[in-house]
């Protein structure tokens, strides 16, 4: 099936759409007229441009306000047509999209609009054109793509046909099951956007919040598997009006879609694989059992200082290389590699982002297939040479040019830490942690749907609700990835500005991926005396914190002062409750969480958050200092 994106859907001019289009994969576009105008090259010189780039035109649009005009409007919608229909084959185009009217003197009723589209269809035909009608959730008299379809049917023109877009149909909350009733043949075209669910004015929500399948609310899937049942098998396109991708960049924005349609087609197969022979298989999403191992570069003196933190954390170092500068560190379940290497990719991840996490090990059921999905959704592979004894292990490229491996059992590459590593002697004292909870990423704003999209297309992941945390110098989003049982999860942080503390780690270690790591333990009071022996100092947090616990929650004088003297912070809600306490920020801003889950509690402690940020800025240079 081929795939397709309108031109309006990303930034920057006509040739820039055209290179970041055809770079993410697809096979057309949908040129939009204003696309067009601005550009300075003529019809058939632009027509050539797309060809060139291994691309074609598979839509013209939008033609607008042309049905159930009065004289003599109807005279003049008629001669535009006949304008753009010019427009057409020098680009050399087949196909305009009409959208319904929104004229203030547009006529209503079904066979004045059914009778205009026949004579269109009579000219069109006279130059081998085709006319797709599409309902606009906004339409004067027409806004539903059932009317549109009834127009369609009584225009009675082997040239008129309909155009479908999820937005136009979702966001009116009509069935999508009603499209199964339309013959396949009579769909010239389909056209998809998800969106955040807001209540809001049709017009303005679709011309500004749109989003690419998959990273909104609206049920794209079950849409596309009505239009699929018809019959189908023109192109998929997106059409996609968003304020924060007219800003992105147009290569991101072009590969997020391409992956978004491939993992919508692919969730559209699955249910009756043998129904679409033209939608190419790949590997399904992948069952995720948590983090292998968080890899960290670093040299010298931060390596020392980063190896004293996970002492006074409870790690001890359990295992070196064979062959690589690179040292095992274990507590419980989790595993973190110190590499020190000076050549090779750690290395140059070191140099660009000083001490950094420059690789998180994901335990998947299936490994080949896992990166094999991963490649088919447009991820980057990621390999480098590998050295006697070693194995090779799948992986791809993450946020910013980080790596990402996949660990399985079924292949042997869970042995990886007996097979490449040394055993060194530790004993059995530790501080009680037992797993990663979860891996907070930093990242631009504009950069979240885009690795939401990564996740949730790549693994079986749900995503929670956005939600704003307020730094004392602006704003950061976050958004919670999670696996079902929670054995997997990731936090993405979005920030705005470089004020915040997020923004502050982002532009310090230009573009680190991971800020910080989150420990779970069974007894977060246990864990912190431990951690106290070994000489671990927790984020001190303020009296005026604790005074406000009181108020907040019904908790005993002991439970108050336990908090207290741990530095630890306290969230429950109706499920359970979230105890945590933090490391004190190193290395530009990177910090460990260690965190104790009870009952069915299910968030991350968000409510905390500006008091965690308001204590580590007290720690951190101050505003206006630059880094030395």
């Amino acid at each position: 099936m081929k795939t397709s994106i309108a031109t309006v859907s990303i930034s920057g001019n006509l040739p820039e759409k055209l290179e970041a289009i055809a770079a993410a994969g697809f096979d057309g576009i949908e040129i939009f007229e204003q696309d067009f105008i601005a550009h300075d090259g003529n019809p058939r010189e632009v027509g050539e441009l797309i060809r060139s780039m291994g691309l074609e035109i598979t839509l013209f649009q939008p033609f607008r306000d042309f049905e159930g005009l009065p004289v003599p409007l109807r005279a003049k919608a008629f001669d535009r047509a006949e304008r753009k229909f010019d427009l057409m084959q020098e680009l050399g185009t087949d196909l305009v999209l009409v959208c319904s009217s929104c004229h203030p003197e547009a006529l209503g009723g079904i066979d004045r609009a059914a009778a205009d589209f026949h004579e269109l269809g009579d000219r069109a035909a006279k130059r081998d054109l085709r006319v797709g009608f599409e309902a606009l959730a906004w339409g004067r008299h027409v806004n539903d793509h059932r009317d549109a379809w009834e127009i369609v049917r009584r225009a009675d023109h082997n040239n008129v046909g309909l155009i479908l877009d999820s937005f136009h149909t979702l966001a009116r909350k009509i069935d999508p099951e009603t499209i199964r009733r339309i013959p396949g043949d009579k769909i010239f075209f389909v056209q998809l956007a998800d969106a955040p669910l807001i209540d809001m004015d049709l017009l303005y929500w679709s011309r500004h919040f749109r989003n690419m399948p998959g990273e909104g609310d609206l049920p794209v899937v079950d849409f596309m598997k009505a239009v699929m049942a018809t019959g189908y098998s023109g192109p998929i396109s997106l059409e996609i009006f968003n304020d924060q991708f007219r800003g992105g960049r147009p290569k991101t924005i072009a590969k997020d879609g391409h992956r978004s349609l491939i993992a919508l087609m692919d969730d559209v197969a699955r249910d009756a694989p043998s129904d679409y022979p033209n939608i190419s298989p790949m590997p399904e999403r992948s069952n995720v059992d948590g983090v292998a191992f968080v890899e960290f570069a670093t040299r010298g003196e931060e390596a020392q200082a980063l190896e004293a933190i996970l002492r006074t954390l409870g790690f001890q170092r359990s295992g070196t290389h064979i062959a690589k500068k690179l040292s095992l560190w274990t507590q419980g379940d989790i595993r973190i590699v110190i590499n020190r290497e000076t050549s090779g990719y750690a290395s140059s991840a070191y140099t660009t982002h000083g001490t950094t996490v420059c690789d998180i090990g994901i335990s998947v059921d299936a490994a080949d297939e896992t990166a094999s999905r991963a490649k088919s959704l447009g991820a980057d592979p990621f390999q480098q040479p590998t050295g006697p004894g070693e194995l090779d292990i799948p992986a791809i490229r993450g946020q910013s040019g980080s790596v990402l491996h996949f660990i399985d059992d079924k292949s042997g590459l869970s042995d990886v830490w007996s097979v490449e590593f040394a055993n060194e002697h530790t004993d059995d004292a530790d501080a009680g942690l037992k797993r990663i909870d979860h891996l907070a990423q930093t990242m631009s704003y504009d950069e979240m749907l885009s690795w939401s999209l990564f996740y949730t297309t790549l693994f079986q992941m749900q995503k929670s609700p956005m939600v704003d945390v307020a730094d004392p110098d602006g704003l950061v989003r976050s958004q919670a990835l999670e696996t079902a049982d929670g054995s997997f999860r990731i936090t993405l942080n979005g920030a705005e500005t470089h004020r915040t503390m997020a923004g502050n780690f982002l532009a310090d270690s230009f573009g680190a991926s991971v800020q910080h790591i989150a420990l779970s333990t069974d007894d977060i009071f246990a864990s912190a005396a431990a951690m106290a022996k070994l000489g671990f100092e927790p984020l001190p947090m303020s009296e005026n914190y604790y005074s406000d616990l009181v108020a907040r929650f019904d908790l005993n004088m002991y439970m108050l002062e336990a908090l207290r003297a741990g530095n630890i912070l306290y969230d429950e809600d109706a499920n359970g409750s979230f105890l945590q306490f933090y490391s004190k920020p190193y290395a530009g801003g990177m910090f460990f969480e260690i965190v104790e889950r009870r009952g069915n509690y299910k968030g991350y402690g968000a409510p905390n958050a500006p008091f965690r940020i308001a204590a580590q800025k007290r720690l951190m240079r101050p505003k206006g200092m630059p880094r030395l």
